[in-house]
């Protein structure tokens, strides 16, 4: 296992753990004893026998692999001393690839079925969250900068919307991992024969690779550690606008912060969005992986082992990352404590020119060139922003603008509730209807 014990999940864990793996091994090696059996290539009553004896002892394939230096004849070597005379019907025709590329197929696509539950359970939490606050009125920013009214729950739908993108992604990744390979020591099925892996794979619930060398293409490995960082930087982006809605000038939603937790060794007042920045800092960790993962793609004719070593570290590492991460966004969704009184009170801070559009449009409607109009707008809000006055009366107390609009329609240009009449609509386009 990779991934310090802080960031790793016990159902993870142990689909990566050295136990695991060697089970994964020892059930490919069993199917393809199994196929031979029914092919008659192996007599029922030795294939008994290997099924009775063949044990994944790992002291001992730890011990002989101290001493080979190569963990499938370490395998290999402890199914020998276990199973005796009949384990000349083991590994029949296959190179090492054959079987561990086809069990990390399989340790893949559990991970990937625990990754995939994660983020069906943030989609839900998300969408959830979404709806709850879908008229919780807060200032839309752009460059960080007041732009115009928004709903909150609309900021949570468009997390919503691309978390279910990221569903459809690990989906799509679990299928494009979900492949083994029985092919031989170059691909070309010298020793088995392509119908042999082709029922092998499907006992084992996988797809036959089409066509391979010695191991399984890592175009499809790079492609799931893609899917994964595309879902780690979904999580970045929650996270990220979690740390600015929670600065102190802002404080609009804050992560959740349990009975008896500290903040700073320092200072007892500090309430941080630790667990946000652990998201953000993470979620760097499994795109850098998702490089390495395209660095494995080209390989020497028909296969070196520069990939090895890499997927050791980086198919455990991002499954295990992303897992915990999932998990932790999830917890900071359903937590997330949101300050709509605080919203309000920032939508306030720019003295109204968060209305600026719907005063210049307004001025358009009633005759006005769009430039003259933008001019008389944007002089009252910068004079409003620097002199700290009421962007409203200003604009009342301009002839420019009072010659076209009368106080009554000035006033409707200011009414909030504008910005959220079709919030309703986009919920119901997204299934989020209350």
């Amino acid at each position: 296992m990779g991934v310090i014990d802080r960031y790793t999940r016990p159902e993870m864990g142990r689909i990566w753990s050295e136990e695991s793996k060697y089970q994964a091994w020892l059930r490919v090696e069993l199917a393809v004893c199994e196929a031979y059996t029914r092919r008659g290539r192996i007599p029922a009553d030795a294939m008994a026998r290997i099924g009775q004896r063949a044990r994944v002892d790992i002291a001992r394939i730890l011990a002989i692999q101290d001493r080979v230096k190569h963990e499938m004849i370490a395998l290999l070597t402890s199914l020998e001393e276990q199973v005796g005379e009949d384990s000349r019907f083991i590994h029949i025709g296959l190179t090492t690839n054959d079987v561990w590329d086809t069990a990390t197929a399989l340790q893949l696509r559990d991970a990937a079925d625990l990754l995939i539950a994660g983020q069906e359970r943030l989609h839900r939490a998300l969408g959830e969250l979404a709806v709850r606050h879908k008229d919780t009125l807060t200032v839309g920013r752009t460059h960080g900068v007041h732009a115009e009214p928004t709903s909150f729950g609309l900021k949570v739908a468009v997390w919503y919307t691309e978390a279910g993108r990221n569903l459809e992604r690990l989906r799509r990744a679990r299928a494009t991992i979900s492949v083994g390979k029985l092919s031989g020591a170059v691909g070309n099925f010298a020793h088995v024969e392509p119908d042999l892996e082709a029922e092998v794979c499907r006992e084992l619930g996988l797809e036959a690779a089409p066509v391979s060398t010695q191991i399984v293409q890592r175009d499809r490995h790079a492609e799931f550690c893609a899917m994964l960082a595309v879902a780690a930087a979904s999580l970045e982006k929650i996270a990220l606008e979690v740390r600015g809605l929670q600065r102190t000038e802002v404080l609009e939603a804050q992560e959740p912060f349990g009975e008896g937790q500290k903040g700073s060794s320092a200072m007892p007042h500090k309430r941080n969005p630790e667990l946000a920045e652990r998201i953000c800092g993470l979620a760097r960790l499994v795109r850098t992986n998702a490089l390495a993962a395209l660095e494995n793609v080209a390989l020497w004719h028909e296969r070196d082992i520069s990939h090895s070593s890499v997927e050791r570290v980086i198919l455990p590492d991002s499954t295990i990352v992303l897992d915990y991460l999932l998990h932790l966004a999830t917890f900071i969704v359903e937590g997330l404590e949101v300050d709509a009184a605080r919203m309000v009170e920032n939508l306030e801070l720019s003295h109204g020119l968060v209305y600026s559009q719907r005063v210049l449009l307004k001025l358009t409607d009633a005759g006005l060139p769009r430039q003259t109009a933008y001019e008389i707008v944007q002089r009252n809000a910068m004079r409003a922003w620097k002199e700290r006055r009421p962007f409203f009366e200003l604009l009342a107390a301009d002839p420019k603008v009072t010659d076209h609009l009368s106080a009554d329609e000035l006033k409707t240009c200011f009414d909030p509730a504008f910005f959220l009449k079709n919030v309703d609509a986009i919920f119901r386009r997204l299934g989020l209807a209350r």
